[in-house]
């Protein structure tokens, strides 16, 4: 039996998204006894490289031009964006190809022409490097541009400006190709907004019965030249992101042209986390099975069963399939998911870490591990160890089922991965990777003389002292990221984040202390959050970039989830849900609080100012004073002390 395993468009470029790499590992542990071929691939990889061709950017350059000329409805900073690049386009397509060989790494000589700012055209991406930027007085002026650059990279650091300023390029080829053509495209996020703005199916599927544009086309040819070379009986597509919902679909729909045969399966995020409730029949015109939560156990249930090796057909595991015209659920209670250790070494087979492009889309330092780089991508544990955050997902399989491993056995995979990929770069993947486990790692690490680089995420829990935290730096970890959220004693408490502010600062200063970098999740619009409750966070949040303890950050926005406490007895925390249940999608729901505020008013001086304090630059201002001039002045001063963090530092 032939399985192809699919990353549908869009995921980050820089790296394979793990799912099929490790799905992958383990069905090459059942290879022999189910007589399995194995294969993979990146689509949205491939669908980026094919699109940001000469060629191809010449026809979309072609029917933009044409789109435009016969008076297509563009808004203003559209229109003016477009109009710009189309009357460079010569010279957008000389720099397209070069610019996409120098992010994949392979000329890096090319870096010292692209810093000097005078080859690449330069777009409305580029803005933010040539106008005053909003912030407190002292932070502003004609030359905050140049500021901005060379604080960021210095007088030495050429080839990170490249990467800069060519991720900048190619993102103002990319909302040229989505102003028009292809209006969802994105590197990330390709038709995000089909899976998103509905629960329901229709908008979906009016997308994939519309008339073809260039970029779809060209997924449908990629698709039928794989399955014409691999000739599957078994596609396992993955959907991790709502961005990767309509590549998914897109997808099946050619393998139903092209390689009617074959059986297609449908996992993966987003799976796991929207379509639960899954009863749209319609869903199974592109699909033959959807499973739920670690892929392992449905694969291997859905393998036995499609290999006949039994004289009964093996039981489904949790696996939706059609009946009729109802969707049934599957699971055997009789089978039990993979153990962590049982999984296997996930195998990068088949992709070419060398294909991959390094992107660096913002100046911030956790934002660009995330897309700078190809970085294995391995768990300390599945699950989390903590999994009591009322807003998280905490019933769900991935994180509720906490299940951990050796550090012998982390560090065999650790060495295997490298020997596959010539890479020694590590992203733990883990929902919060646990004290104990990451010390275990570390010892191994240094015992066995294995020189890595790595990152995850954590909870910055009080058993992150100083001396594991020195233990962590010398075994190789280089970053972490951690939900500080509301930065309010008495919200964490409600949140059960099982911190407080205080020993969050304690936590970030050892690891800063270490040399390693600290990024901050943080939240806003928590239930029964106040407007004080807001300033105190952010005030607490300056400090703490002040005091050296956080040097990256990002606010999100609270969103309710119906696998979250929260979502699930919203009356404990004073709101009602909003939305009604779909037989599509299923996750988060809006939600009304009585008294609320408009947390709206927030956003966009606490992004302006966490970028800011990123760069070392308004971190001794008033908080208030990112905030415009009326509304300043309607907003109280913080309560907490000035000297808050410094104090807790002792």
């Amino acid at each position: 039996m032939r399985v192809m395993l699919v990353t549908p468009p869009m995921a980050i470029p820089n790296t394979p998204y793990p799912a099929t790499c490790h799905l992958m590992g383990f069905l090459q542990l059942h290879q022999a006894r189910l007589g399995l071929t194995v294969s993979q691939v990146d689509l949205s990889l491939e669908l980026i490289l094919s699109v940001l061709t000469r060629p191809s950017l010449q026809a979309i350059f072609e029917r933009t031009r044409a789109a435009v000329a016969a008076g297509a409805k563009l808004d203003e900073a559209t229109r003016r964006h477009v109009d710009e690049v189309l009357a460079q386009g010569a010279h957008y397509l000389n720099c397209i190809e070069p610019t996409v060989a120098f992010l994949q790494g392979k000329d890096p000589t090319l870096a010292n022409r692209i810093a000097g700012r005078r080859w690449l055209p330069e777009g409305a991406s580029f803005e933010a490097l040539r106008v005053e930027s909003s912030g407190p007085e002292g932070t502003d002026g004609e030359d905050d541009a140049p500021t901005l650059l060379g604080f960021s990279f210095g007088t030495l650091g050429i080839h990170d400006q490249a990467a800069h300023l060519a991720t900048l390029f190619v993102t103002d080829v990319v909302k040229v190709i989505a102003a028009v053509e292809c209006p969802q495209f994105t590197l990330t996020d390709y038709a995000e907004s089909l899976s998103t703005g509905s629960l329901s199916f229709d908008l979906l599927a009016a997308a994939l019965a519309a008339p073809t544009n260039l970029v779809d086309a060209q997924l449908d040819r990629l698709t039928e030249r794989l399955v014409a070379a691999e000739k599957p009986n078994l596609v396992c597509v993955t959907a991790p992101f709502p961005g990767n919902v309509y590549g998914a679909f897109r997808v099946a729909q050619q393998l139903r042209r092209s390689c009617p045969q074959a059986k297609v399966a449908l996992g993966g995020g987003f799976v796991n986390t929207e379509l639960r409730s899954l009863a749209e029949p319609r869903v199974f015109d592109f699909f033959d099975y959807v499973t739920l939560d670690g892929g392992e156990r449905p694969l291997l249930s859905l393998l036995e069963r499609l290999a006949g090796t039994s004289p009964a057909p093996p039981a489904l595991f949790r696996t939706f399939v059609r009946e009729g015209q109802t969707v049934a659920f599957h699971t055997d209670p009789r089978q039990h998911d993979i153990p962590h250790r049982d999984t296997g070494t996930p195998s990068s087979q088949g992709l070419n870490p060398d294909r991959y492009l390094s992107t660096f889309p913002v100046l911030n330092p956790m934002q660009r591990l995330w897309s700078d780089g190809y970085w294995n991508k391995l768990m300390v544990a599945h699950g989390c160890y903590w999994k009591k955050c009322s807003f998280c997902d905490v019933s769900l399989d991935y994180i509720g089922r906490y299940d951990p491993v050796s550090a012998d056995l982390t560090v065999d995979r650790m060495a295997a991965m490298v020997k596959q990929t010539g890479r020694t770069g590590f992203h733990f993947v883990d929902e919060a990777a646990p004290p104990a486990g990451l010390r275990g790692l570390s010892e191994k690490l240094l015992e066995r003389g294995l020189a890595v680089s790595w990152w995850g995420n954590i909870r910055f829990d009080k058993a992150f002292t100083p001396e594991l935290a020195q233990l962590m730096a010398d075994a190789g970890c280089i970053g972490v990221s951690g939900g500080l959220e509301v930065a309010s004693d008495r919200l964490l408490k409600l949140i059960n984040k099982g911190v407080t502010v205080d020993q969050v600062a304690r936590v970030t200063r050892a690891l800063t202390d270490a040399g390693i970098l600290v990024h901050a999740y943080l939240m806003y619009g928590f239930p029964s959050q106040t407007v004080q409750d807001t300033i105190d966070s952010f005030e607490l949040v300056r400090q703490l970039f002040d005091e050296g303890c956080l040097q990256s950050g990002f606010w999100h926005r609270f969103n309710a989830t119906v696998h979250s406490p929260v979502g699930q007895a919203p009356q404990q925390y004073g709101i009602e849900l909003m939305d009604s249940p779909s037989v599509f999608r299923n996750y988060a729901v809006g939600f009304t609080e009585q008294g609320g505020i408009d947390h709206s008013m927030f956003t966009q001086a606490l992004n302006t100012a966490t970028y800011r304090f990123m760069q070392g630059l308004g971190t001794g201002e008033d908080v208030r004073s990112w905030f415009d001039d009326e509304l300043a002045a309607r907003l109280p001063a913080p309560q907490v002390a000035p000297d808050a963090i410094r104090r807790a530092l002792g």
